[in-house]
């Protein structure tokens, strides 16, 4: 308990210094006890720290919530109208759309609320309250209803949660859920409660050449032009409760919405950003960031660009296969680049060196403390590391290869339930298990997938991974097609993907009319999963058997950090909870003799523009648009249209969506990137380096009312000029 008291004081006793302050995922329920205000009036901040979060109070938190299942949106009109990433809303545009109905490739506009568009499985998040669990928690370890390696742990949390929603004043409101989630490595934690809105419809989306302007070749890049935004609306009952779609359903009246700034920014301006950060890294050891280069970055690399050049042939040459995949697609690309920028940005910004120096102060922190501890917890990591990273690297090719990369498989746990239904002939169970098969099979087939895509995809992948991993690493299906198909890997994949019951409607059909025992056990992708399912298993217990108290040596190495920084704060790391980083709007220099500006404007569009590739298609309309100079109120005042801009703030995935806004609390635009030259910045935050990429919410009304059409949506919005 006494170390736990240190680590308040390190967290709580924060004075004020001339220390940069863009690091920083910051707690809101920590702020005022980390003054935190003093630093960010320092770079700009005009409103009260209280009017951004007050537990007491309606507050800018009120106003941004979590979209769908892993980005932020805010609110920007009164009746619930959701401004986000055209990335964050790429699933439900491509859930949409049909190759009758393109809205990836020409977008989406509704002209009246009649015409927007139900979007079932999404769904918006409110953070109602925050309480600290601390105290909590502690006390059930002292009194052992909880040991503190269990702490961390799901079972233990979950409950606590589900217990303290039972406490609540909040229990029997629609719609409200709870979660209880350690910080700083489980120093600290705190309880969320939820308000989950499942009527959620589509508004607006830009055609993709505007939303996702620059594709590949541009993310993660500056300069950038892409128009990354998109507009969902919440619907909830006449009471304001969330509920089910229902045509009786009406705009949500929320309690709090974002003013929008059209008075533009200057270089020095004042930016924060509030969002939900999905994870950082920031307290590893230097051999934990290389485990993460070899172990983790490196595989995934491999696998996804493999799967990535069979899907960009076959979405190249059917337009059908490209709405079906464009969503997996783009998630999948996404983090390959930023794998590839992630190592690249590691060697080239010296993380492993800045590593290495910090754990020499450490180790001299820890002497002079006189803690012992301290003194042996950063040997006893890299003990970890040296046993769990080739273990690691056989997991991330095991998962990107048989989890994210190949989708055919067959449901065995079902199969099992009807082969044991069918030994006892139980009449009911063979019903109910067929029953659950056939959900199961569409599950397989739905309307985006493609079985001979996939099929192509398995012929790449399997092979891959065989060349990858130990011969102990792979699945009891390898030793099929050597010993049935003397290695021949396409005639295995064809006999697989041809034959077995889950292939085609055809073989699905017929063993349902007359399901058998040996039709199962003889069936390739039954044992295909069944083998799969045994490896996972196998690999899961190799790494719970070297990861040990893994999480209570980062526990006690994170306290020591906090306390060596001591009185500067330290922000936990993300973990998809909503947090405050505050910096400025800038531009830097990458490369010497190279200066990036803080903005781009519709005019580098035009300079981009080829038509013969698909990623810098510029629509007709939008040439018009930037011929006649028609920008309306959105211009810069020398007459340009402004797309882009840059802040100093520290973001990560999961902050796609984020309002980025002025010291007065106004929105100026939504972060939806970072820079490659920081991509190590989940890791080590380079202050020189480190950039936020936002559209301009100027070039967002623009295209939404000039391209779009839809006026009705400025009309509901306050902005301030």
């Amino acid at each position: 308990m006494k170390k736990l008291k240190v680590l308040a004081l390190a967290l709580i006793c924060a004075a004020f210094s001339p220390v940069k302050a863009d690091e920083g995922m910051w707690l809101l329920q920590l702020m005022k006890e980390q003054n935190l205000a003093d630093r960010m009036k320092a770079q700009g901040l005009k409103m009260d720290i209280a009017d951004i979060y007050n537990p007491n109070s309606v507050t800018l938190k009120d106003a941004v919530g979590i979209f769908g299942r892993g980005c932020t949106g805010e609110i920007i009109s009164p009746d619930g109208l959701i401004l986000t990433n055209h990335h964050c809303g790429y699933d439900a545009i491509q859930q949409h759309s049909s190759v009758e109905h393109d809205y990836l490739t020409d977008g989406f506009w509704a002209k009246s609320r009649s015409e927007e568009l139900p979007t079932p499985g999404l769904t918006f998040k409110f953070v109602e309250r925050i309480v600290d669990v601390t105290d909590k928690v502690n006390q059930d370890i002292k009194d052992g209803k909880v040991t503190e390696i269990n702490s961390f742990g799901a079972e233990y949390l979950d409950k606590l949660a589900a217990d303290e929603l039972k406490n609540s004043d909040l229990k029997d409101k629609p719609g409200i859920s709870t979660e209880a989630l350690p910080f700083y490595e489980g120093n600290r934690f705190y309880l969320f409660f939820i308000k989950t809105y499942s009527d959620v419809r589509m508004v607006a989306a830009p055609p993709s050449s505007i939303g996702k302007f620059g594709g590949e070749t541009d993310n993660w890049m500056w300069p950038r032009h892409t128009g990354d935004f998109s507009m969902f609306r919440i619907y909830a009952d006449k009471d304001g409760n969330p509920a089910e779609y229902s045509a009786d359903n009406v705009p949500l009246k929320v309690k709090k919405h974002l003013a929008i700034s059209l008075k533009g920014l200057q270089e020095g301006d004042y930016a924060m950003i509030m969002g939900f950060p999905g994870s950082t890294s920031r307290y590893l050891t230097e051999s934990e960031v290389k485990m993460r280069m070899e172990g983790i970055n490196t595989p995934r690399i491999e696998v996804r660009e493999a799967r990535q050049n069979v899907l960009r042939k076959e979405m190249a040459a059917s337009d059908k296969v490209r709405i079906q995949y464009a969503s997996k697609f783009a998630s999948s690309s996404n983090y390959w680049k930023n794998s590839i920028g992630m190592n690249k940005a590691i060697v080239d910004n010296k993380v492993l060196e800045a590593k290495a120096e910090q754990e020499a102060k450490f180790a001299q922190f820890a002497k002079e403390q006189n803690n012992a501890d301290y003194a042996k917890v950063v040997s006893q990591i890299d003990e970890y590391v040296q046993k769990a990273t080739p273990i690691t690297k056989q997991m991330i090719y095991f998962s990107e290869t048989f989890r994210s990369g190949i989708e055919f498989g067959a449901t065995y746990v079902l199969f099992n339930d009807l082969k044991t239904a069918l030994q006892k002939n139980k009449k009911k169970d063979i019903e109910k298990a067929i029953s659950s098969l056939k959900e199961a099979y569409a599950d397989v087939h739905n309307k985006d997938y493609d079985h001979e895509v996939d099929r192509k995809v398995a012929k790449v992948l399997i092979p891959l991974y065989a060349k990858s991993v130990s011969a102990d690493a792979l699945p009891a299906f390898y030793q099929t097609i050597q010993t049935k198909y003397k290695g021949n890997y396409d005639a295995y994949i064809d006999a697989l993907y041809d034959n077995s019951i889950f292939s085609n409607d055809k073989n699905f059909n017929a063993f349902i009319s007359n399901p058998t025992v040996k039709a199962i056990e003889n069936d390739l992708a039954v044992q295909y999963s069944s083998s799969k399912n045994e490896l996972s298993k196998k690999l899961n217990e190799k790494y719970d058997a070297v990861s040990g108290n893994i999480d209570l040596l980062h526990k006690t190495y994170v306290r020591g950090l906090c306390e060596m920084y001591a009185p500067t704060p330290k922000a936990p790391d993300a973990n998809f909870t909503i947090r405050l980083t505050y910096g400025n709007v800038k531009s830097y220099d990458p490369k010497d003799g190279i200066h990036y500006k803080y903005y781009t404007t519709l005019k580098g569009v035009m300079e981009k523009e080829d038509p013969s590739n698909p990623e810098f298609v510029v629509p007709a309309k939008l040439k018009e648009l930037y011929a006649t100079k028609n920008f309306g109120r959105y211009a810069l005042p020398n007459g340009e249209m402004p797309t882009c801009f840059l802040t100093t703030n520290d973001i990560t995935g999961g902050n796609s969506g984020s309002p980025v806004l002025n010291g007065n609390g106004e929105l100026i635009g939504a972060a939806f990137d970072g820079n490659w030259e920081s991509l190590s910045g989940d890791i080590n935050f380079d202050n020189n380096l480190q950039r936020c990429i936002a559209v301009d919410i100027r070039y967002v009304l623009f295209i939404v009312e000039k391209l779009g059409g839809c006026k009705n949506l400025i009309d509901e919005m306050t902005i301030v000029e």
